[in-house]
C-alpha cells in the first residue's frame, strides 16, 4: 500500500515539473526541435541605435553619442577652427606598439616611451664611451715639438660661422633635452613649480634659437662645403678608423673623413631635418594644414634627428677640447703649428708647403695677434 502511493507522488510531482518546463517554454527531453516555440521577445541591436533612438529606450544614455566623438569622424562643430569638428583623434599605431590607439595617446606613449628611453640612454651610451676614452688613452698630445711657424687654419669668418653654429646648438640641445627628458631628472628636483616656468621660459628660448642655428648651418655650409668633399684618403682613414685602435697617424687633408662624417651626417642632414621639423612646429611653414597628425609626426621627426645629432656631436666636441691638444686652440685663435698640421692633416699641410694653399689668408697684423695668443 505504500508502494503504490509513494508511486502515485512520485508521478504527480514529475508531471508538475513536465507542465512547468513546458509553460516557460523549454522543451522536455527528446522533444524535437520542430516542436521548440520561439520566444516572444522583440530583438533590439542597441550598438545601431542613434542617440534619439536612444534616449527614448534609455534616458540620460549617452553612449552613441561618445562612440561617435571616440571613432574620430568629423562632425558639425560652429567654430571655424581646423579639426573643432574633431574632438578625439581616430586610431593610430606607430612602429613598436603592440596595439592601436586614438592618435593623442599614441603619440604620448612613443614620445615618452621609445623615443625618450632609446634617446636617453643612446646620450649616456656616448658620454660613458668618450669618458671611457679619456680615461684609457687621454688626450692626444702632439709628438713632435711645436716649431713656432704658424698656418692660418680658420679665418674670422669661418671661425665666426663655426661659433655661431656651435653655440646656438649648445642652446638648442640644453632647452629641448630639459623639455624631453626633465621630467625625469630636474622635475623631482626643482618641484612642479620651478619646473614648469624653467620650461616655460625654455620653450620660448628653443623657439627663438631655432631659425638662428638653421641660419647659421646655411652659411656654415656654404664656407666649408668645398674642404668636405669625399677624397680618396677618406676610404684609408674609415678602414683604420683614423687610427684609432692602432694608434697610427692617417693621412688625411684639411678635414678627416670623420669630420666629413660630422658635416654631411649632423649638419647637413640632420641640421637640415631639425629645422624643417622646427618650422612646421612653429607654425612658421606657409601653406601647411598644421593638424594634429601633422604636429605629432613632426615632433618625433624632430626628436630622432635632435638626438641622433646630439650623439654625433658629443663626439666632435669630446676631440675638440680634452681630446685633442690643439684643437680648441685652433678654432679659438684660427692658427695651428705646423708640427700640428703635419701630425694630424699631413696631406693639408703638404698643399701648404708646396705653395697650392695660402699659409695666411688674412693680413699681417692678424698674424701677429694670433703668434701673441698661441705663445
Amino acid at each position: 500500500m505504500k508502494t503504490k502511493f509513494g508511486s502515485v507522488i512520485l508521478g504527480f510531482y514529475l508531471l508538475s515539473g513536465w507542465i512547468g518546463v513546458a509553460a516557460q517554454g523549454v522543451p522536455p527531453v527528446g522533444a524535437s526541435p520542430s516542436s521548440q516555440a520561439a520566444p516572444n521577445v522583440e530583438s533590439i541591436d542597441i550598438l545601431q541605435q542613434n542617440q534619439a533612438q536612444r534616449s527614448q529606450s534609455q534616458p540620460g544614455n549617452l553612449a552613441p553619442t561618445y562612440r561617435i566623438v571616440n571613432s574620430g569622424t568629423p562632425n558639425y562643430s560652429s567654430l571655424p577652427a581646423l579639426e573643432a569638428s574633431v574632438l578625439i583623434q581616430p586610431k593610430a599605431q606607430f612602429p613598436g606598439q603592440a596595439r592601436s590607439t586614438t592618435a593623442g595617446e599614441a603619440w604620448r606613449q612613443y614620445r615618452n616611451g621609445p623615443l625618450t628611453n632609446i634617446g636617453g640612454w643612446l646620450l649616456i651610451a656616448v658620454l660613458l664611451a668618450l669618458a671611457a676614452m679619456y680615461l684609457i688613452k687621454g688626450q692626444i698630445k702632439l709628438k713632435d715639438s711645436a716649431t713656432g711657424r704658424l698656418i692660418e687654419r680658420f679665418t674670422s669668418v669661418e671661425r665666426l660661422a663655426h661659433w655661431t653654429t656651435a653655440i646656438s646648438f649648445v642652446v638648442l640641445a640644453l632647452t629641448g633635452g630639459t623639455m624631453l627628458f626633465g621630467k625625469y631628472v630636474l622635475l623631482p628636483v626643482f618641484g612642479l613649480t620651478l619646473f614648469g616656468w624653467l620650461t616655460f621660459a625654455f620653450k620660448n628660448i628653443h623657439n627663438f634659437a631655432g631659425p638662428i642655428f638653421t641660419c647659421s648651418i646655411i652659411v656654415f655650409f656654404i664656407i666649408y662645403v668645398k674642404d668636405n668633399l669625399p677624397e680618396k684618403s677618406d676610404l684609408n682613414w674609415f678602414v683604420q678608423l683614423g687610427g684609432l685602435l692602432s694608434g697610427k697617424h692617417v693621412s688625411a687633408g684639411k678635414f678627416n673623413a670623420g669630420e666629413k662624417i660630422m658635416f654631411w651626417g649632423a649638419l647637413v642632414v640632420f641640421g637640415l631635418i631639425m629645422s624643417a621639423s622646427g618650422f612646421v612646429l612653429d607654425m612658421l611653414v606657409p601653406g601647411l594644414l598644421y593638424t594634429r597628425g601633422n604636429m605629432q609626426i613632426a615632433s618625433i621627426v624632430h626628436v630622432v634627428a635632435a638626438v641622433l645629432a646630439a650623439s654625433m656631436i658629443l663626439g666632435h666636441i669630446y676631440l675638440g677640447t680634452l681630446g685633442m691638444d690643439g684643437a680648441y686652440k685652433a678654432m679659438r685663435t684660427g692658427y695651428v703649428d705646423d708640427a700640428w698640421a703635419k701630425e694630424h692633416h699631413d696631406l693639408w699641410y703638404g698643399d701648404i708647403q708646396s705653395g697650392k694653399v695660402a699659409r695666411n689668408r688674412s693680413s699681417d697684423e692678424r698674424t701677429e695677434i694670433a703668434k701673441k695668443a698661441n705663445g
